[in-house]
């Protein structure tokens, strides 16, 4: 069997699996929470394709990802308007058709800077937009705390250095894991490369691959070097989530963990289909799919929740890329939730509904999903999730 075969089993694997729901607080004891964050803000419109807006594809007449089809380029449909990555086909879409995944569009925080670490500190803060910020606590720090009242239920993070999200009173495990890192080829090592593959079917790609490179600028370089903060590259995410998974699963009182996953800062040629985002989340599927197997039957009291900082903007720039943007997409996986859905407040993406005539709104506030999950999976009343996401509006999302 090669790699993908090996990856279509293992979701065939979780498909066959009976689906439990929560009822809160049962199973809370043994409930393991990941948040995955995707640094740099990530192109959710080519992971939740609007297939069904013409806007966009007026908008991206070089990086939309086509209509549903028999095309294995095309996005997935998963309903009459949404569509996922092809990227995602063999991985996440599994999942989701088993109702393990799901994803909520127009989400985010209220943060309007479009600067990556700013909007970076006020979702690991997680005390909302306007406030004045206090950086003594992180938000999963705050919800070890009140999850420890009950009983041991540490906190882990699987980064370099504790990041800010587990920053505060509580002690967190920190095993530390390595990504990121420059462009390792000068321009005459990227010209010996292409001659290299010159007349071989790989060509394309690599040439692809180094033209990016040389469009981008040292400052653009650096800027997605930055914005990752040390986290973890796509590539080599699969390894570390199954490493993550048997740490999890041999440390019973690691409740609560946190992975950072760089590279997601795409202003230049980020391809549709194929491409340097295509390639990142590919990696990306196969890291959460891999996940979900090496847990085995602790899958079903699992939740992993991935966001990003912000999402890109709805129009293509003029270097095939999108720059920072407003509203992004969350995903939800576990073997116990109610998936197989798209939730959420939505509106149809027009011209009209944009934020500042650029992006995608915020109406499913990123704190609102969290405080929603934390409530359903640990029967957390309201005192304890407004000591979490102070002042936070939580709605019912109908997925726990």
């Amino acid at each position: 069997m090669n790699r993908r075969h090996v990856i279509q089993a293992a979701a065939a694997a979780l498909v066959s699996r009976p689906l439990r729901l929560w009822a809160v607080p049962t199973g809370a004891a043994r409930t393991k929470f990941v948040l995955v964050l995707l640094r740099g803000g990530y192109d959710a419109a080519s992971v939740l394709v609007p297939h069904g807006s013409g806007f966009y594809y007026e908008s991206r007449p070089n990086i939309a990802i086509a209509r549903p089809s028999s095309d294995s380029d095309a996005a997935a449909e998963l309903d009459g308007y949404w569509g996922l990555h092809p990227a995602l086909a063999d991985t996440v879409l599994p999942l989701y058709r088993a109702k393990q995944a799901l994803f909520v569009p127009y989400a985010g925080s209220q943060d309007q800077s479009r600067s990556h670490f700013h909007a970076q500190d006020i979702l690991e803060l997680g005390q909302g937009y306007g406030a004045r910020l206090e950086y003594r606590s992180g938000f999963l720090n705050r919800t070890v705390e009140v999850l420890g009242r009950d009983g041991a239920r540490a906190g882990v993070s699987f980064t370099d250095n504790l990041p800010l999200v587990f920053k505060g009173k509580v002690t967190v495990a920190n095993l530390g894991m390595r990504g990121g890192g420059k462009n390792p080829f000068n321009r005459r090592q990227s010209e010996l490369l292409e001659r290299m593959y010159q007349g071989t079917e790989l060509a394309p790609n690599v040439h692809e691959g180094l033209e990016s490179r040389r469009q981008m600028s040292d400052e653009l370089q650096q800027e997605m070097i930055d914005s990752a903060r040390g986290a973890v590259n796509a590539k080599s995410f699969e390894q570390e989530a199954r490493r993550m998974a048997r740490l999890l699963l041999d440390n019973p009182d690691y409740a609560v963990g946190f992975i950072d996953v760089g590279g997601w800062d795409t202003h230049v040629r980020q391809g549709a289909a194929r491409g340097m985002l295509s390639d990142r989340l590919r990696s990306l599927g196969e890291g959460l799919a891999g996940f979900a197997q090496e847990m085995g039957p602790a899958w079903r009291d699992t939740v992993v929740v991935v966001v990003s900082e912000f999402g890109r903007t709805v129009r293509e720039n003029g270097n095939q890329g999108t720059d920072h943007g407003h509203g992004t997409v969350m995903w939800i996986l576990g073997g116990g939730i109610a998936g197989g859905r798209v939730v959420g407040e939505q509106v149809e993406l027009a011209p009209y509904r944009l934020f500042q005539n650029r992006d995608f709104a915020v109406l499913n506030e990123y704190r609102s999903v969290l405080g929603y999950t934390f409530s359903r999976l640990y029967g957390l009343g309201n005192a304890d999730l407004d000591r979490i996401f102070p002042g936070a509006s939580v709605r019912r999302y109908s997925f726990l």
